[in-house]
């Protein structure tokens, strides 16, 4: 993809940005100013190192330096690219963590190919965590109070939960023994950060609920992934409506017979996507030349089972 003259980005991200630059300016450095000084395991200086990883500031892409212990070095060009597209559209969602060196300067802590991406898409500034030095131990109490706040969207509490994995170098089950949930809580949260942003804005933005979006998570292809949101969005469908829609797309259809199958008419193939869309599971229509054959309607439990017939009873 190549380099663009300018930059466009969509109005929101611009509205971040400006309001951002201001917590760059002298009360940004103050608050740094005032860690440096304050003497450590102290209250006032768990208050400043509280405040400081829990607010995103906006830093300009040519102040960073890569770590130089970054440990991976290589990435897939097309996914890089891929990123980079993405974040000319929707802005970089998930902000990355840095290291304040002092004055302007700061170092990558994690984020790399977030930053890569980011200019390889143009970006003068990146939204970003900033961390002191020696503030492990802080950075975890003050990541851990902030996800116990109850406004959290389910968006802000995974982008927590992957710092505290990443920066505080724990394993998922140390990360759930930290924040006091079970394990498959916090794998669930985490595996939010794999859908697209499109769909992880209409998560923060309360359009779907969380059992919408675990249900989505479950498709590994993000082209169906999306054509699924659009569904849900387009028909308003409920978390169980989209279970069953999910399911109906990933069951495997029977093999009729073990000769070559005859050619299925396009009006045929037509009916049985409605009727799979209609009744949210599973049709199959088997029509002989004579014009005999039958439908199925595949259904996996009793609930879905009675799902269906209320609706056929509705039919009649």
């Amino acid at each position: 993809m190549a380099a663009t003259d300018s930059l466009s980005l969509p109005p929101q991200m611009k509205m971040q940005m400006t309001s951002k630059k201001k917590e760059l300016g002298k009360g940004l450095r103050a608050l740094l100013t005032n860690i440096e000084n304050t003497p450590n395991n102290t209250p006032e200086k768990s208050n400043l190192v509280k405040e400081l990883t829990s607010s995103i500031a906006f830093i300009p892409v040519a102040s960073i330096e890569v770590n130089p212990f970054q440990p991976r070095t290589e990435f897939d060009p097309t996914e890089l690219e891929e990123l980079s597209h993405s974040i000319k559209i929707h802005g970089l969602i998930q902000p990355i963590t840095v290291r304040s060196l002092g004055g302007d300067q700061y170092q990558l802590i994690s984020g790399e190919r977030r930053l890569r991406a980011s200019k390889m898409a143009e970006l003068i500034e990146v939204p970003a965590y900033i961390r002191v030095a020696n503030d492990q131990e802080m950075l975890e109490m003050a990541l851990i109070e902030n996800i116990q706040r109850s406004e959290l969207n389910a968006i802000e509490i995974a982008i927590s939960y992957q710092r505290l994995q990443e920066e505080c170098n724990l394993t998922h089950e140390l990360l759930s023994d930290r924040v006091g949930k079970n394990r498959s809580t916090v794998t669930n949260y985490l595996r939010l950060l794999k859908l697209t942003p499109e769909i992880q804005n209409s998560i923060r933005s309360g359009e779907i609920s969380m059992g919408h979006a675990r249900a989505l998570v479950g498709i590994s292809d993000l082209t169906i992934q999306l054509m699924v949101f659009k569904k849900l969005q387009a028909d308003q469908l409920s978390v169980r409506e989209l279970e069953y829609y999910i399911r109906s797309l990933q069951e495997k259809p029977e093999p009729v017979a073990k000769s070559k199958p005859a050619e299925i008419h396009p009006e045929v193939k037509k009916i049985t996507t409605e009727l799979s869309e209609k009744f949210g599971s599973r049709v199959q229509i088997n029509r002989a030349k004579d014009g005999k054959g039958q439908i199925t309607i595949k259904f996996g439990s009793d609930d879905e089972f009675n799902r269906l017939y209320d609706l056929l009873r509705a039919e009649g």
